[in-house]
Parts: structure tokens; sequence; C-alpha cells
């Protein structure tokens, strides 16, 4: 192991989270409607009725005609790579500068647009949605627009609208979502930084001319920079390949003495992973987009082929057992752009504080979207599994059911996984109570201040508590202007405040032990979820009842299936096989149960998990791709 690799090994687990919670915004200036329902405080008047949508732009009919001429989703799955003429495509109808302001050569979209142009170009190939993501959405136009100086702006941004590409660039063969382990070193130097370091899976890699690298800065912590894609000591020595998104362009990215000027900081020494953090606020909207023309994807093959296919004298859809899972497709569907729609304009309303809202949505879409396809191959059938190609060279419609699943697998990975996103958003929802009650916890505090915490702690509990006994979900008439979705509202305030009760009891049952309740803190914010998604398909129905009436028939089906998920949920806080599940899983790791793996041929255990990298110049190959610039 080199001493590199020692030094982010060498690691706590309390430095790991103390690493963690100096990155996290700990300020609350503007109200949040995710915060108050984990209180048990069911705000609807925070989300409803929703901000009004910004006039749709032309360009969305200009990349419906690209994406319909221009983009051949078929092809690109099968050679695994965008041709040169989609990007140069791209360029000309300034897709690259989608968030980019207009002053900088951008078109300035609202967050709700952009995310119905991603929908849009998902539905097309998942790949090229992949590639405009993360360009703008964690790559340099973002962490710029709300961090940068107005020099880099002006030296950066014009570029990247015009065409060319950016990528985000923190994870390493060793550090996925554990920064404290961060290995990449930026050294200063006279007049900047010397960059040394290997980065993992960086999406746009490849083809990323500017990017965004997180490196740490000794003694000021961990920095982002803006680095040139072709500064010398840059190697890209792979690109990596997947189970989806055959023409993502992934790499691995080796930086040996690469000078970067100290201007391109951006936003200050150490403040890297704050900046990563808060960009991601609005930055994972673009992947409940793309799991949103997924659903529609889904439910056009499903309704055509479940009315088409017939089996035992009735078209399959007439059976029960797949009316159920078109039933779940469409509802869910439907959930899913309800969620995604009211995050866009409560981001483009800037009244509300949507980072836990953010961070919902992108857990609920990314497994439901998974569940949807799931169901979509089975109600397929063989022809579910098979490939498009494979069914088109046979004469039939090349329905791309098995791709869509393969793509969309990675969703549940991708900025921030689910075990992650349960732990983020359940450190958000259990602030209020480490705001008053932290200290109490805290081993390492001392008597005076657990006593300064134990009074603060009881003047809050003692405001709070009795506010989670009655509301208006318990009044036969509250929210009735919502007709007969009333009685789903009503339901989710109750729950909203047996939710918070379960939190608080949790809290004084586990105290600093809680962190570790991993499952109980999964259910809960499962739980959060889907009253946020309900509250979100209510307020949708209400508001389009006059143009779409039939948006309350899924309002109310979806509602339905919600709340027995959430319904299992709340019964499996505390009736649940978790503390078994740990000891079996210690047993596991310990050997115990190996003779479970008897009985088959292993492949040799001739290489590492992880591979070991040692700091220097590359070795390998470098296999960067640069696209020539559209003509004319």
């Amino acid at each position: 192991m080199s001493t590199t690799q020692r030094k982010t090994t060498d690691v706590s687990e309390k430095q790991a989270r103390q690493t963690a919670e100096a990155a996290r915004e700990s300020e609350w200036a503007r109200p949040s409607f995710g915060k108050e329902l984990f209180l048990g405080r069911f705000r609807l008047d925070l989300i409803d009725p929703p901000p009004a949508a910004p006039p749709r732009p032309d360009f969305l009919d200009r990349l419906e005609e690209f994406l319909r001429s221009g983009v051949d989703g078929a092809r690109i799955e099968r050679e695994a790579r965008i041709p040169d003429e989609v990007f140069q495509g791209l360029a000309r109808l300034g897709a690259f500068g989608m968030k980019i302001d207009e002053e900088f050569g951008g078109l300035g979209l609202s967050n709700l647009h952009y995310c119905k142009a991603l929908t849009m170009t998902g539905s097309v190939s998942a790949s090229v949605a992949a590639l405009l993501s993360a360009h703008q959405s964690i790559g340099v136009p973002q962490p710029l627009k709300l961090f940068g100086t107005e020099a880099q702006k002006r030296a950066f941004l014009p570029r990247l609208a015009a065409g060319e590409v950016s990528a985000f660039l923190l994870t390493e063969p060793d550090v996925g979502s554990d920064p404290a382990r961060l290995g990449t070193v930026a050294e200063p130097v006279e007049g900047g930084f010397r960059l040394n370091g290997v980065k993992l899976w960086a999406t746009n890699g490849t083809v990323a001319t500017l990017l965004v690298v997180m490196a740490r800065v000794p003694e000021k912590g961990i920095t982002a920079f803006v680095v040139e894609g072709d500064a010398p000591g840059i190697t890209v020595e792979r690109r990596n390949a997947f189970l989806g998104l055959r023409g993502l362009e992934n790499s691995v990215t080796r930086f040996h003495d690469v000078f970067v000027p100290a201007e391109n900081v951006i936003g200050g020494l150490g403040k890297g992973l704050r900046i990563a953090l808060t960009t991601l606020n609005t930055g994972r909207l673009s992947l409940p987009a793309m799991c949103v023309g997924a659903g529609k994807r889904a439910l056009a093959i499903a309704r055509e082929w479940s009315a088409d296919r017939v089996q035992w004298g009735r078209p399959v859809g007439d059976h029960e057992a797949v009316a159920k899972k078109i039933a779940f497709i469409a509802a869910t569907t439907y959930a899913m752009e309800s969620m995604l729609d009211l995050c866009c304009r409560i981001a483009d309303d800037h009244r509300n504080d949507i980072r836990i809202e953010a961070a919902l949505v992108k857990l609920f879409a990314s497994e439901m979207a998974w569940l949807v396809a799931d169901e979509l191959i089975q109600i397929r059938g063989g022809r579910g599994y098979e490939t498009a190609e494979s069914l088109d060279a046979r004469g039939e419609r090349a329905a791309e059911a098995e791709q869509i699943l393969r793509d969309l697998r990675i969703n549940r990975i991708f900025e921030g996984s689910t075990e992650i996103m349960h732990l983020l958003i359940a450190r958000e929802a259990v602030d209020a109570h480490l705001s008053v009650a932290g200290d109490i916890i805290d081993p390492d505090a001392d008597l005076a201040r657990k006593a300064r915490a134990g009074a603060r702690a009881g003047a809050f509990y003692a405001r709070w508590l009795p506010t989670l006994t009655v509301g208006s979900g318990q009044n036969p008439s509250a929210y009735g202007e919502f007709g007969p979705l009333a009685h789903h509202l009503r339901w989710v305030e109750r729950t909203s405040r047996r939710l918070a009760r379960s939190t608080f009891y949790a809290m004084s049952r586990w105290q600093g032990r809680m962190e570790r309740k991993q499952a109980f803190l999964g259910r809960i914010v499962d739980i959060g979820a889907e009253l946020f998604a309900m509250a979100a398909v209510v307020s949708r129905a209400h508001a389009e009842r006059d143009d779409r009436p039939a948006g309350r028939e899924l309002a109310d089906l979806f509602c339905r299936q919600s709340r027995l998920r959430a319904e299992a949920h709340l019964a499996a806080l505390w009736d649940n096989t978790d503390a078994l599940d740990a000891k079996a899983a210690e047993r596991v790791l310990g050997g115990r149960y190996a003779f479970l793996e008897e009985g088959v041929i292993h492949p040799p255990a001739d290489k590492p998990w992880v591979a070991a990298w040692e700091p220097g110049a590359s070795t390998a190959e470098d296999v960067r791709r640069r696209i020539p610039p559209p003509s004319g």
C-alpha cells in the first residue's frame, strides 16, 4: 500500500463523521416543507398552491425535433458510443448551456424546463441525458453559478455554453461516500497548486475539457478547483464499461504534477465539500427527471402490449395479475412527475429551502422507477428479457424494456446511493433535535454543556410534544377544498405527527446509538418520502382538476398504494429482524456460514477488490476523446 493510500485509510469513524458534518449546510434561512414534515408539522401552505410554471421555451420544440431526427438511441446502445454529430448537434442547439445564464451565452432555463428537457432526452437515450446532466447539474456550470467569481464565470461559462463538456471528479479508487479519506492532494506552489492523485468514475471524463476536481489542500481541507482537461500531467487511463448507460463516457483519470492556477479555486480553500453538497441540492433533480422519462416510456409499452397481446381468450391487461402491475406503473409515474415538477417549481421560486425535498424525490424516484421497469419486464414476459435489437431482427417492435431496467439501475447509486440518501435525509430530519439536545448524547461534551443542552431540550420539548397529539387531520372537514382527495391529506397530517413521535421515542431510547440504527432511519425516511409524494400528487391533481380531471383518479390510486407501503414501514419500525440481521451478517463475515459457498466453482481470487494505486506519472495509454467543434 502506498503512503498516499495509507494516509487516506487511517481515518477514524469520528473523523469521517466530523468531515461530513462540517460540510453540510447548518442554517435554515428559508422554510422547508420536508423539515416541517419530519417534525410532525404538515405545512401544506408551503407547497400548495404550487408556484406558477414559467412559459414553455421554444428550445424544447427544437430539442424534440433534433432527438427525433438526429439521435439514434439503438445505435448508441449497440456501439456503446455517442457519435460526434450528436455532440455537435446538441452544441448547436445550446443544450450544453441549458443551465447557464444568458449573459454567459447559455439558455438560462428554469429548473422545471431543464428537467423536462432531460426527461425527453432520456426517453431516446439515457446515455445522452446522463451526458447533459453530469455536464451541468454537477459539472463546472452549477458550482460556478453558485460560488464562482465573476472572472471565473466569464472565463469558463461561455466555453461550456458553446459545447465544451465538463465533468465532476470526487470519487477515488478507495474513496466513495466517505470524503474524509480523500487522497488527491493539491500542494501550494508559486502561483497556484500542484495536483496529484487518481479519480475514478468521472462521468464525461473521457470527453471533458473542463473539470471540477476535489482535492485536499494541506492544512486547509478539501477544495474545489476548475482544471483544464488538457493540462500537462493529466492522463485518462481508462474508459469504464457498465451494466447500462453503455454510451457513457466515464473515466479513470490520473493527475501527476498538474499545475492549477490559484484563480481556479472555487469558493475558497477548504470549501469543496460544502460546494459539492450545495450543488447537489438542485443537481439531484436531474436523476428523477430521467426516472420520469423511463416511467412514461414503460407505461406506453405496457399499455400498448397489454391491450394487443391475447392470452386465454382475453387481452393480458384484462387479467388481474397484470392489471395490478399496469396500475402500479401508471400511479407511480404520475407521482414521480408530480414530485419532480413541484420540486422544480419550488427551486425556481426561491422562497423555500428544497434540500430535503430534492433528496426525497431523488430517493423515491430512483427506487420506484427500478420497480416500474421490473414490472414492465414481467408484463412483457420473455420479450421483456429480450433485447430490442433481437426483437427487431425477427420482425417485432423493438421495445427496449431490458435496456430501461439496466439504464435505471445506476440511479440508486449515482449522486448518493439509497443507503447514503437515507442517512443524509435522516440527519436533516433530526436536525432540530440535535440542535437542542445534541450535547446530551455527545460523549465529548462536558457536564456544563450537557446541563445547558438539557435546559434547552426541556424548553423545546415542552412546546413541541403537545403539538403532536392533535391536529387538523382529525377534523373530518379539514382540507375540504380538495374534494374526494381530502381524506388522503388528513391521513398525511396524522401520519406526519405519528412519524415525529416515533423519531422522538427512538432518540430517547437509543440516544447516541441512534446513528447506528440505519434500518430504522431508512424506514423513517421512506415514510417521509411517501408522505411528500402523496401531498405532491394531491396538490397537482387539485391544480389540474379542470384541465385534467383524470388526474384525480391517478392521485387517489397512488395515495391508496402509498398508504399501504407507509403503513408497512410504520409497523416495521418496531417489529423487525434488524438485530438478528446484524448478528447474521457478523457471522457471515466471520466465516461461520462459509459452508453455503461450497458446491460451486469460484473464479481465482488473484486480484484485490480495490486496486491499489501509486502516485507518479501514468504508464497507461491516454484514451481521452476530443469532439470536433460544430461547423457553422
